[in-house]
């Protein structure tokens, strides 16, 4: 270390972002990766990660790592000097393309749940100036470091930084065209009804398959039966319902949100509408 900003390598856009710079600048200011945290949406361990990639890339030593906290090592100090007078000119630019844009709101549910959501997209968007980004994945992002806006999960939030609304209770069953079909289709995951399925003794006409949306396809083909979610299942009218719910796979449904984004207008309007379309599909 020089003790020496390198002005060349800021000015190298390969090197360097304004999203970096945006972390570094949070880190530099407020003195420590909690609060940074809390100003960014970012984790702690995220930010600490970016910003030894920071130095790591620049070849200098930018803060002075404490038990209170990330000082400014003298690297550090001219960056600050050097993006801070940047900022007036790039922020104005970023706030305006994203007010262009709209905030995006990141949905993170499972494959049936996001399913509904995309059939019902106009009711969910509305007027707002809003990007809507769905995320369809059965193993659930942390909403209390903001990898998602909103989440819909299996139990009550018990993090105190997230706030949850009740939906109600989601069922299961078995689905086929007629009971004379044994093969099932088994999808390969660790979700209840997979493990339900996988469960149950195996035929020579069952399927394997990796993506829950492929379960319906097979029963809809009359190839298999298939665990459902009533709500889905009650769609297709060539299904036939050849089960009672099935106790064990029925769970209650939450709408998780962070306690912060929920009070944003345009958040908040797809939050409401969110919830009134999921209440109104997929409580059958």
């Amino acid at each position: 270390m020089n003790g020496t900003f390198c002005k060349d390598h800021f000015m190298n856009e390969t090197m360097l972002d304004w999203d970096d710079l945006r972390l570094f600048l949070a880190v530099a200011r407020l003195g420590g990766l909690s609060a940074a945290a809390t100003a960014t949406g970012k984790s702690a361990p995220t930010l600490g990660r970016r910003m030894l990639a920071l130095e790591r890339r620049l070849g200098q030593e930018l803060f002075e790592r404490t038990a209170r906290g990330y000082a400014l090592a003298p690297d550090g100090e001219e960056l600050l000097a050097s993006v801070a007078g940047l900022e007036n000119r790039i922020l104005p630019l970023v706030i305006d393309q994203n007010e262009r844009a709209g905030p995006l709101v990141k949905v993170s549910a499972g494959s049936w749940v996001t399913h509904v959501l995309c059939e019902r997209i106009s009711d969910i968007v509305g007027r707002e100036p809003v990007r809507l980004r769905f995320i369809a994945d059965d193993a659930a992002l942390e909403i209390g470091h903001r990898e998602a806006v909103i989440g819909i999960r299996n139990h009550r939030p018990a993090d105190t930084r997230l706030a949850g609304r009740s939906i109600g209770q989601v069922r299961f069953a078995v689905y086929a065209q007629d009971k004379s079909i044994t093969g099932w289709a088994r999808v390969l995951g660790t979700t209840p009804s997979a493990q339900w399925v996988q469960s149950k003794p195996r035929t020579k006409a069952d399927v394997e398959i990796t993506q829950p949306r492929n379960a319906l396809d097979l029963a809809l083909a009359g190839s298999c039966r298939a665990v459902l979610p009533t709500f889905v299942g009650a769609k297709f009218p060539q299904l036939e319902r050849i089960s009672q719910p099935i106790p064990e796979l029925t769970h209650d449904q939450w709408l998780v949100t962070h306690h912060e984004d929920r009070f944003l207008p345009e958040v908040r309007s797809v939050i409401n509408r969110t919830l009134k379309v999921l209440q109104e599909n997929c409580m059958k």
